[in-house]
């Protein structure tokens, strides 16, 4: 990297972030270890680094702090002193401090901040110079920032004001363990990533080679034009001989001299097209594995956290971390870092008990914390699993009753894939009260959110032995490993990470449930949907009746959906090509991809198809003309509900089902917004917090739509603040509810007096 253009204050920016990512892995490692002097060695060239460049741009505090922790590490290295939890909370602190200094904005403000603080990071390098006063048995800790757990945590360790200096550091403390490639945070510039020298060298020499394959067209070219010439000359010679002007020697010698221009020139073009073929897959091969991340770049401050948090709540807990080479994308990986925080910090806080209770359960005082991540199936598989206690189910239930968000005897029915659905719900907790490490009902909402962001799904799995957090992923977001598929006689590509499995049923295997195909798949009643039938594309009924019938499956929250195609065409990685965003949201596709032949492949959108087949298999799409006739004579007033939560949508959809009302789901705004362009509806239920589009811009958009601005809509949101509801007014919203209103008639009689009717 050229660094010509980059200010002194930006190279030690991110020198500083290197070094104090370095600290503060190895602080936390050099605890566990005992002080094993080996493990001291690292620290001490970091702070020695920091000391160098902090003296160079002449930031005086940051080099007295710097000095004052390698001299206490060198003590350490040598025997002279034990590094005591006290101790390394200190030497954290000064970490922090360091990590703070190096994310302001310019070298002015850096400067201004040190002048402020200087009396309290000289006090902080003063006790480096002494012994550390040992903790109370439980200290307050500052948590880490929940937009990341690398935010800095630094526990409160002092027993007078006078000893311990409180140095409040303006956010930043480190952001990553990976520098950003381009330090200043104030250049005008393309924000830059950081591609390995490996990476990057292999791409200059497979471009370097590209180009001279492209140079060798050249000589193609002339030989082609000489085969044109003979070419030429046997075409002259042909009309010689009509002519009856010229002997068949010149004719076989012009024959001979085409055939061996034209054999030379497929020659080439063959060769040509092995190597261009070989060149262009390695270099994709490069480009997208500059895209690519360990996955431990996203851990490296969950040992920190971990360590930190622990301490704060009096627990003993070992952290595991497991794949951390698995290359994953960048963009994934960036997402990836807060929900990662949030599943730490909601083990430890809630799955995780306290050594006395882990001891008198006869299990170790300490637990383990095991977070992994693995390739499967063509995606990106991240579990966060502890050995804690388990989710009681029966308080899960009671939280739920007393929030109103469903009866006692419908909770009391609850699988426990429907039942820990609710832990995902904005605003929902277990935690008896709120604190400044949870209890506010966010953390698993975003974990939630990012997953469903990049096309991923969160599982979970509860025994007496401990709880596992599963996280799907696509490993990348530039190449996709698809299913194609046949519909109507078209290719189509479904997301295999989105897929639960593919079956070639015997025919005999579907049968019909209530005038609806079904089938029975690994012990459960699926229900089948012709993938035509969604698309609402023409194509032959016959895909139902053949020998096998050729079966997609796909979970949809706590039910399979099967999606019935005309054939399997194979598996392909395609570069994924996002649609220009002048078509707007279009139905049922996610993206484009052209195949090695250059045809044209639509990916298909398997959460939007998810809710199309639903509304077909609940609201009886499939049960032919009769049931639908019969559906359109009874004319319910139609609903249409847009909620991102499985477990609300079902909730809501069941009361408006029972009062008497035709009802549609959608999972977010944009699946709302294409319902009401395909559906005629007299009323909208809409959440706020939602993917993709969220309530208020749906609301904003259907009353700006002249079609659609008469339709009465309701928000159920959890937001019960005075400005959450003056918003959604604003925004046209017909009501605006809390979801505390299902407990009582509330919700039922707002729909029933916007449309008017007698409930």
């Amino acid at each position: 990297m050229d660094l010509g253009g980059f200010s002194m204050f930006d190279l030690f920016q991110t020198e500083v972030r290197q070094h104090a990512a370095t600290l503060a892995d190895g602080l936390v490692a050099l605890e566990q270890s005992a002080g094993d002097p080996k493990q001291v060695e690292p620290l001490m060239r970091a702070a020695h680094s920091i000391k160098g460049a902090a003296r160079i741009i002449s930031l005086d505090a940051a080099v007295e702090l710097a000095h004052a922790m390698e001299e206490c590490l060198v003590r350490i290295q040598r025997g002279g002193e034990t590094p005591t939890p006290a101790r390394i909370d200190q030497l954290l602190r000064g970490t922090d401090t360091l990590a703070a200094l190096a994310g302001h904005g310019s070298e002015e403000a850096a400067r201004g901040w040190c002048e402020t603080e200087r009396a309290a990071i000289a006090a902080l390098a003063a006790l480096f110079t002494r012994p550390a006063v040992s903790e109370p048995a439980k200290a307050p800790v500052a948590p880490a920032a929940p937009a990341t757990v690398a935010a800095a945590v630094t526990p409160a360790t002092a027993p007078s004001p006078a000893i311990e200096p409180t140095v409040t550091p303006p956010q930043p403390a480190i952001a990553s363990p990976v520098p950003p490639a381009t330090p200043s945070p104030t250049r005008n510039s393309e924000p830059g990533v950081l591609v390995s020298a490996a990476n990057l060298e292999t791409i200059l020499e497979l471009s370097g080679e590209a180009l001279v394959e492209a140079r060798r067209l050249h000589s193609l070219r002339r030989t082609l034009t000489r085969a044109k010439g003979a070419q030429r000359r046997l075409a002259d010679a042909l009309e010689l001989i009509e002519q009856g002007q010229a002997g068949t020697h010149d004719h076989k010698g012009a024959a001979a001299m085409t055939g061996q221009a034209l054999d030379e020139a497929l020659e080439q073009v063959e060769e040509h097209l092995r190597r261009g073929e070989s060149l262009a897959s390695a270099l994709h091969g490069e480009a997208v594995a500059s895209r690519m991340r360990p996955f431990g770049d996203a851990c490296g401050s969950l040992p920190r956290a971990v360590r930190d948090l622990a301490r704060n709540l009096a627990k003993e807990v070992r952290l595991v971390v497991a794949g951390e080479q698995v290359p994953v994308d960048r963009e994934v990986l960036r997402q990836l870092e807060a929900p990662l925080g949030h599943l730490v910090r909601n083990a430890i806080d809630h799955g995780i008990e306290s050594p006395e209770q882990r001891a008198a359960a006869g299990k170790p005082r300490q637990a383990t914390l095991r977070v992994e991540a693995r390739h499967h199936a063509g995606g990106l598989v991240v579990e966060v699993a502890e050995d804690g206690r388990g989710i009681d189910r029966a308080k899960l239930r009671e939280r739920i009753v007393a929030k109103g968000l469903a009866t006692e005897s419908l909770a009391a029915s609850l699988a426990d894939a429907e039942l820990f659905d609710f832990l995902f719900l904005p605003g929902f907790s277990t935690a008896e009260k709120v604190t400044d490490i949870s209890g506010r009902g966010v953390g698993l909402d975003v974990v939630q959110s990012m997953a469903h962001a990049v096309g991923g799904s969160i599982v979970v799995k509860s025994s007496a032995k401990g709880t596992t957090f599963s996280l799907r992923l696509p490993v990348t977001l530039s190449v996709v490993r698809a299913a194609v598929v046949a519909i109507a006689g078209e290719p189509y590509a479904l997301p295999l990470a989105k897929l639960e499995r593919i079956d070639r049923l015997p025919r005999e295997a579907v049968t019909l449930v209530e005038g609806r195909p079904s089938a029975v798949i690994r012990g459960e009643s699926v229900g089948l949907v012709r993938m035509a039938d969604v698309l609402e594309l023409t194509s032959p009924q016959e895909t139902l009746r053949g020998d096998t019938v050729p079966t997609v499956s796909v979970l949809a929250g706590t039910r399979t959906v099967g999606f019935v195609v005309d054939a399997f065409l194979g598996e392909e990685d395609l570069v994924v090509r996002r649609l220009d965003a002048r078509l707007g949201s279009v139905p049922h596709i996610d993206a484009a991809s052209l195949r090695e032949s250059g045809e044209l492949l639509l990916i298909l959108d398997t959460d939007d198809l998810i809710q199309s087949a639903l509304q077909l298999l609940d609201e009886g799409g499939l049960r032919g003309a009769e049931a639908r006739a019969g559906a359109q004579a009874s004319k319910k007033h139609r609903v249409l509900i847009v909620e991102d939560s499985i477990t609300v949508r079902e909730v809501e959809r069941q009361m408006l089902v029972r009062a008497g009302y035709a009802v549609d789901t959608a999972v977010d705004g944009i699946d709302g917004w294409n319902a009401l362009q395909k559906g005629t509806y007299d009323l909208i239920v809409s959440d706020v917090d939602m993917p993709r589009m969220n309530g208020i811009e749906l609301v904003r958009r259907v009353r700006g739509d002249g079609r659609f601005n008469s339709i009465p809509i309701v928000i159920v949101s959890y937001k019960d603040r005075e400005e959450d509801r003056l918003a959604g007014m604003e925004a046209g919203a017909s009501a605006y509810l809390t979801k505390g209103s299902f407990q009582d008639r509330t919700f039922l009689d707002t729909v029933a007096s916007l449309l008017g009717v007698a409930h």
